[in-house]
């Protein structure tokens, strides 16, 4: 049975409203989402979800308005908490809602040097901070999503105004609610996520990278309130269901360069290189460069988490002026060893399966040669004698 996915596609970073605006647009109940809302003990506001147009993209605008004489108290985490636990919320929605706020009270108080307790969520923003915490749980529920992955995250670069003066892009508390998140700074002057976009999705991803392979059942834009010269300020979201994945499927990240004015004695050692550094694999392809030069393709595949050092090693120890990186998925049988006897001894047989059932049976060329050379016999005799071994069925545990 395929599972229910979510997706955030977040190229124009991510903030609170944005998050909920996205999940309405892409079907999750906004009455449920507004009953939640109105079971808190907070009065005086009102949530609406309107459509608007992003630069031709057709968005959901989530906004939360407080009326002028509702009252406005400066919350504490330990009462923001209490408030969510003593609602007639769901209890998954009370469960992400309080750790939602625990991250970011968590990561102000480091930024400002104080005890947790003593972070408090002032006036308007926290009201507007637990309407789009609790309504993009509430919106998760109704939902009823099995995981959620992200892309890497666009944080902007810049400055950006604060009650504690001007500060860099992202703010202290963002960064830190980023840890162990990817991101980049990207060509975007200011702000683009917001502490609680970066706390929920930091909390919410179990997965960051680029579209995992499923079947899209809906789309969903939430858009922010800044209006960009260049591009929508929108959210994108994905739901779906992945498709049932393949056995021995995994994500890859391929690092190729054209290398055309370098001693090719010096390749096989960079190959070397690679594979110490620990790449699942590279390998050299003869092409023809411009003017009908020679030249070689090099090409790595490793995991993302080594790319950045696989380039820099290309870098240092050839010629090339540039490297190309992408994500590809690959299919890896699984594999294990066993051993034939044959007449001249024990031979390793690699056996590959895949679903179960047995591909591909391969003598370990190695043993083949020094069981050929102790024997004086051919290579090809002792490799055939092990591989006949393994189409019979005549193999023993290694």
């Amino acid at each position: 049975m395929s599972r229910r996915t979510l997706y955030f596609d977040c190229f124009c970073g991510a903030s609170g409203d944005m998050i909920v605006g996205a999940l309405i647009d892409a079907g999750a109940d906004f009455a449920a989402i507004t009953c939640g809302l109105e079971a808190l003990d907070v009065p005086g506001f009102t949530v609406a979800a309107e459509k608007v147009n992003k630069r031709g993209i057709a968005a959901t605008r989530f906004t939360v308005t407080v009326a002028e004489d509702a009252p406005r108290p400066h919350r504490s985490l330990s009462q923001i908490v209490d408030l969510i636990r003593r609602s007639g919320l769901p209890d998954k929605v009370k469960a992400g809602s309080a750790e939602t706020f625990e991250r970011i009270a968590a990561c102000e108080a480091q930024v400002h040097g104080i005890d947790v307790q003593d972070v408090h969520f002032h006036e308007l923003g926290a009201i507007d901070s637990i309407a789009d915490i609790v309504g993009a749980h509430l919106a998760l529920d109704s939902l009823d999503v099995a995981q959620i992955a992200a892309s890497p995250l666009r944080v902007g670069h810049g400055t950006v105004h604060t009650a504690h003066g001007v500060l860099p892009v992202p703010a202290p508390a963002t960064a830190l609610l980023l840890r162990d998140v990817p991101c980049r700074g990207g060509d975007i002057e200011g702000e683009l996520v917001t502490p609680t976009g970066a706390a929920l999705v930091a909390q919410l991803a179990g997965r960051f990278g680029p579209l995992p392979l499923f079947k899209i059942d809906a789309v969903g834009y939430g858009s922010g309130a800044r209006d960009l010269a260049d591009r929508p300020n929108v959210l994108r979201v994905f739901l779906g269901r992945e498709s049932a994945a393949l056995p021995g499927a995994e994500s890859i990240t391929i690092v190729e360069a054209n290398i055309d004015d370098m001693n090719p004695e010096l390749l096989p050692p960079l190959l070397e290189d690679m594979l110490r550094a620990g790449a699942r694999d590279a390998f050299l392809t003869p092409i023809v460069g411009k003017k009908g030069r020679p030249a070689h393709q090099i090409t790595v595949l490793c995991d993302e988490a080594i790319a950045s050092e696989v380039a820099g090693l290309l870098f240092r120890n050839s010629t090339t002026l540039g490297v190309r990186m992408r994500a590809e998925h690959r299919i890896c049988l699984d594999r294990e060893w066993q051993v034939a006897e044959t007449a001249w001894g024990a031979v390793r047989v690699k056996i590959a399966r895949f679903d179960g059932h047995e591909t591909t049976a391969a003598p370990e060329f190695e043993d083949c040669r020094g069981l050929a050379e102790q024997a004086g016999v051919s290579v090809r005799a002792v490799y055939e004698a092990a591989l006949a071994a393994a189409v019979k069925g005549e193999l023993r545990d290694a």
